[in-house]
């Protein structure tokens, strides 16, 4: 039998693809309940309106799904105030930031973001044979949004602006962020990347939708995913000008978006005002998780997202494991740091108690 290693030839660009790191599930543990704080979920159920959506929809999953996604479309048109040519969906913000990248580049052209960010960043690069440009975040753990506009050379197509910044949490501001715009080039693509806008609480934090509008190299990326807790659906979307709009929905996987997700979606559009009242709870529990943590000693950054991060350096897979060995699955990134999702408050409880038994061990 022949070798197929040896026959079938694969992508070059593929032996610069980084494995994605998915945050493990928490395993079952006698005596204790175990939580995983590693993915920034939502750990709220369905609300019960969107779950009956979804039980009519699955009735018809033996038919393909509208293709052109026509009524979540139109809800998101509406719900935003935008012409329904200017939108374009995918499955979740990072299968529509998929299709940003083959639109945009060619092999060899570069993708300018902040690193660390959104791990998905550099994958999705690679896959188009591009190049990562990664500029180093400042010393708050926020962009450094001279350093990227520096950053731009003639082959750069795409800067990537993640706000709040996954992991660490922070955000650009309005102004900072119109006077980086004014540095790019009118022909690179800048893209507002807001997969946890809804806990955003910041005053100077962008008006994403107001800046696209003003400027046609501007595109919003928006997800259901976090606030909107359907991160098991699949379903996010890209506010853009029609010839970036029209050239995302050309490069769409043809019936991504199933039925079930976009019947979900405008369920959940419809259901805001319900599942704001959860964001606003786990907002309120990341200000305390934020502010016993600094009681403690922990240099926290600044965060407008749904988790924390702890700058741990080289103790990072220490804690890691200490938090494991007390039933909850953090998200390391060895020897930088862990990003911890606000979760439920028995399992914001016991981080903070995992905390602080860490800390007294340890000095910054």
């Amino acid at each position: 039998m022949t070798d197929a290693k040896a026959i079938v030839r694969l992508r070059h660009a593929l032996d610069a693809v980084p494995a994605y790191k998915p945050g493990k599930p928490a395993a079952a543990r006698d005596g204790v309940t175990t939580y995983k704080i590693s993915s920034n979920e939502n750990p709220y159920p369905p609300l019960p309106s969107v779950l009956a959506v979804v039980e009519k929809a699955a009735a018809q999953m033996n038919r393909y799904p509208d293709m052109a996604v026509t009524d979540l479309t139109q809800a998101l048109a509406n719900h935003l105030g935008v012409p329904v040519e200017r939108i374009a969906t995918g499955t979740g913000s990072v299968g529509v930031l998929g299709q940003i990248i083959q639109a945009t580049c060619d092999p060899g052209d570069e993708v300018i973001y902040a690193w660390r960010s959104f791990e998905a960043y550099p994958i999705v690069v690679a896959l188009a044979g591009a190049t990562s440009v990664q500029v180093p975040l400042d010393e708050h753990a926020r962009h450094d949004l001279d350093a990227m506009a520096a950053a731009v050379t003639d082959r750069t197509r795409v800067i990537l602006v993640c706000t709040p910044n996954n992991p660490t949490g922070p955000v650009v501001h309005q102004a900072e962020l119109d006077a980086f715009l004014d540095k790019v080039p009118e022909h690179v693509l800048v893209v507002i990347d807001e997969a946890y806008l809804e806990f955003v609480r910041d005053g100077q934090a962008p008006d994403a939708i107001a800046t696209y509008e003003e400027r046609h190299n501007v595109a919003v990326l928006r997800t259901f995913s976090k606030a909107y807790g359907l991160a098991g659906l699949r379903v996010g979307y890209a506010v853009a000008h029609e010839p970036v709009a029209q050239a995302l929905r050309k490069t769409a996987v043809p019936f991504g978006v199933s039925t079930i997700a976009q019947q979900a979606a405008i369920a959940s559009l419809a259901a805001w005002d319900e599942l704001a009242e959860r964001v606003d709870a786990l907002v309120a529990e990341r200000e305390r998780v934020v502010a016993a943590l600094r009681h403690q000693g922990w240099p926290v950054p600044d965060t407008e997202a749904n988790f924390v991060w702890l700058p741990l350096g080289a103790d990072t897979e220490a804690f890691a494991k200490a938090a494991d060995g007390a039933g909850l699955v953090v998200r390391p990134f060895p020897g930088e740091g862990a990003r911890c999702t606000i979760a439920e408050t028995e399992a914001n409880d016991r981080l903070l108690e995992v905390a602080r038994s860490f800390l007294a061990a340890r000095t910054f």
